[in-house]
């Protein structure tokens, strides 16, 4: 399942309108704010249509997934929304995760629990607020965004030590930039105790920037964020992947993607690939495989990806940073 779909949910008294544009997003935020609600609605109208005094009004099928017999229900459904809610017990289940990423349909969760099996964006968790009369959606992490977003040219970042979640290509890249500004580089090995692992490295003086694939990092959004607003020394970088960052600052020979970097949904299945960041690796592998120098592998950098040209244009591309 590919593209972004508007999904409008509304009665005589609540409405809620939102886009989802990839195959897992979050719907988060205390009780009573409304995401149950919602899908209440969708549950409503599939059974009594509009009988049930609920209007729905999206290009693709919007369905619900309950606890009773939920394995056969999702074998059942295609190319849909499916909305769940945190009620039901299978959602952090081995097999669910399973069945959800080798899925063709899109899914929703409204929940506030983190679900580790599941590789999610940090661009796709969304909270509820009242606009008016009407419930709508809005990002939930916007502190993070912000606190990225309003770095402005004039005051840049100055780290005094990096921390990446890749250890491997992209942990290369960074320890080089780290190097030549003279100052650390450490791996955190991947997401799993993240926290505990800036703890670690509390001790260091100085800005310190955490580098993350936010394509897949959304199960640990909400720790890291907590974290990171209590720790001012920290700023939080979060590109899809470091393969989108290489692509976006369009050096390597014969990888022009700006189409698809622009409107990544429209192109990426959501059956064939779980997250983006797994897209954007495919992408990058796929159009570099013929050419010897600049042939990428995520394990190994190739050589010519630490050269002046790669990394000048990833410092431009990377402008908040101070980098020299």
């Amino acid at each position: 399942m590919k593209g972004a779909y508007r999904v409008i949910v509304e009665t005589r008294k609540v409405k809620y309108d939102f886009r989802i544009k990839r195959n897992i997003t979050i719907f988060t935020g205390d009780s009573g704010s409304g995401k149950t609600v919602l899908i209440d609605l969708i549950r409503e109208y599939r059974r009594f249509g509009s009988d049930s005094g609920v209007s729905v009004s999206c290009s693709c099928p919007c369905r619900t997934l309950d606890n009773e017999d939920w394995e056969h229900q999702l074998g059942e459904i295609t190319k849909s929304i499916i909305f769940i809610d945190e009620g039901n017990r299978f959602l952090i289940s081995k097999k669910f995760a399973e069945l959800v990423i080798k899925s063709d349909n899109y899914f929703v969760f409204a929940t506030r629990e983190k679900l580790p099996m599941l590789p999610y964006s940090i661009h796709e968790i969304y909270g509820f607020r009242k606009s008016g009369k009407f419930h709508e959606a809005k990002q939930k992490y916007n502190e993070i965004y912000h606190l990225y977003g309003e770095i402005s040219e004039k005051e840049g970042i100055d780290p005094k030590f990096v921390i990446t979640e890749d250890s491997n290509s992209g942990f290369e890249f960074f320890a080089e930039l780290s190097k030549q500004k003279n100052i650390e580089c450490v791996s955190l090995k991947g997401k799993s105790n993240i926290v505990k692992k800036l703890e670690d490295n509390q001790g260091v003086e100085g800005k310190k920037l955490v580098i993350v694939d936010g394509a897949a990092f959304g199960s640990e959004m909400k720790d890291v964020s907590e974290y990171v607003s209590v720790e001012n020394n920290m700023i939080l970088y979060a590109p899809e992947s470091f393969e989108w960052m290489l692509l976006s600052i369009n050096v390597i020979p014969d990888s022009n993607s700006t189409s698809i970097l622009q409107q990544p949904e429209e192109y990426i299945d959501s059956r064939e690939y779980a997250s983006w960041e797994q897209y954007f690796t495919r992408l990058l592998t796929d159009k570099t495989k013929e050419n010897p120098v600049w042939c990428y592998s995520k394990k190994k950098l190739s050589k010519v990806y630490l050269s002046a040209k790669v990394i000048n244009a990833a410092k431009r591309f990377m402008k908040f940073i101070i980098w020299d």
